[in-house]
C-alpha cells in the first residue's frame, strides 16, 4: 500500500535519479543507546554519510507510516523516549501501521522498508542472529530470513557477540548469502575484530563489493548480501574482558526472565553497565566506520547501476 510509505523528497528524487543513498535503522536510536548519546549518534551517521557523498536515510514507523527518512526532530522523538517507540520487526509492520502507533524498525524491519523505497545500501552496527541455547529455545532472529530474501546490502561489523556466532554463520550458510569480510579473512566479533571464525569471502574495496552487487542483483539471483566490516584498531575492545562481560549479562537475563525481543537490548545495556560504559563508545565507534564504508559501496555502486 503506497499510502503508508513516505519517502522524503529529496531522498525520493536522489533514487529516481540514481544517486547512492544509505539505509539507516532506528531500534539502534530507541532501544540500543541511551539519551542523549542515542541522538548524537543517530545525526553523527547522517552527517558521515553525507561527507562521503551518499544520502542518508533513517527509517522509522511514525503515526502509522513507514517514513524513509527522518527529520531532526523526528529522530529526537524517538532518541528521547518519551512517546512509546515500539521495537519492530517483520511481523510487527502492519500491526504498527492498522493501529497507526510509532515502530523503531530492526535489521530485518529496516531491509524491508529500503527494499520498498528501492534503496540497496543499508549501515548498521551487527546483525541479529541464532542466540545462545537456540538448540533448545528455537530463538533465530528474523533479520538472517530477511537476508535470505531482500535485496539489500547490509553493512555491520559481523554478528552480535552476544549471539552463537558460529550456529548464525551456518545458518547464513544454507540460506544462501554472502558474508563478506571486509579487508579480513575472519568474522568480525562486534566488539572485537575476531581471529577465531574464517569468513570464505573476502574484498578489500567498495568497488570490489559494488561489482558483487551487480552481479548477484543482476542474475536475478535475491537476497541480501552481509559486508563484516571489523571495527577500527583502535577502538576494539579487549576480548577477554568484554567475553566475561557478556558471561555475566547472559546469566544475569536467565536470572531476570529476559526472552524474546527484550534479549539484545537488555544484553547490551548490561553489558554496558558492566563494563562502565566502555562498550557503548565501542558500539559507537563500530557504527560510524559502518557509515562510512556503506556511504562509499553505494557511491561506487550507483556508477555501477
Amino acid at each position: 500500500m503506497k499510502e503508508s510509505l513516505v519517502i522524503r523528497e529529496d531522498i525520493k528524487i536522489a533514487i529516481e535519479e540514481g544517486q547512492p543513498v544509505v539505509a539507516l535503522e532506528s531500534t539502534i536510536i530507541s532501544h540500543g543507546m541511551p539519551y542523549p548519546q542515542n541522538l548524537k549518534t543517530a545525526l553523527e551517521c547522517e552527517a558521515i554519510i553525507e561527507r562521503h557523498g551518499a544520502i542518508a536515510a533513517t527509517i522509522a514507523i511514525l503515526e502509522g507510516k513507514i517514513k524513509i527518512g527522518l527529520t531532526p526532530d523526528e529522530i529526537e522523538l524517538i532518541a528521547k523516549g518519551e512517546e512509546p517507540v515500539e521495537k519492530a520487526s517483520r511481523r510487527d509492520i502492519p500491526y504498527l501501521l492498522a493501529l497507526k502507533k510509532n515502530g523503531a524498525l530492526t535489521v530485518a524491519a529496516t531491509m524491508i522498508a529500503a527494499n520498498l523505497a528501492g534503496i540497496r545500501l543499508f549501515a548498521t552496527g551487527g546483525i541479529g542472529g541464532v542466540h545462545r541455547g537456540a538448540e533448545s529455545t528455537f530463538d533465530v532472529s528474523a533479520d538472517l530470513e530477511e537476508l535470505a530474501t531482500t535485496n539489500v546490502c547490509v553493512v555491520s561489523a559481523g554478528i552480535k557477540s552476544i549471539l552463537d556466532l558460529p550456529k548464525t554463520m551456518e545458518v547464513l550458510e544454507t540460506k544462501g548469502v554472502p558474508v563478506i569480510g571486509y579487508k579480513t579473512d575472519y568474522l568480525p566479533e562486534f566488539y572485537t575484530r575476531g581471529n577465531e571464525i574464517k569468513i570464505p569471502m573476502r574484498l578489500d574495496s567498495p568497488s570490489e563489493i559494488a561489482d558483487l552487487l551487480k552481479q548477484k542483483w543482476g542474475l536475478g539471483l535475491s537476497g541480501g548480501v552481509l559486508i563484516a566490516n571489523p571495527i577500527p584498531k583502535k577502538n576494539a575492545y579487549p576480548k577477554e574482558t568484554i567475553d566475561k562481560a557478556i558471561h555475566k549479562a547472559l546469566i544475569d537475563m536467565k536470572n531476570d526472565g529476559i526472552s524474546g525481543k527484550e534479549q539484545t537490548p537488555y544484553l547490551l545495556d548490561r553489558i554496558k553497565e558492566i563494563t562502565g560504559g566502555e562498550s557503548l563508545q565501542a558500539n559507537i565507534s563500530l557504527v560510524y566506520n559502518n557509515c562510512e564504508l556503506a556511504a562509499k559501496i553505494a557511491c561506487a555502486y550507483a556508477e555501477r547501476v
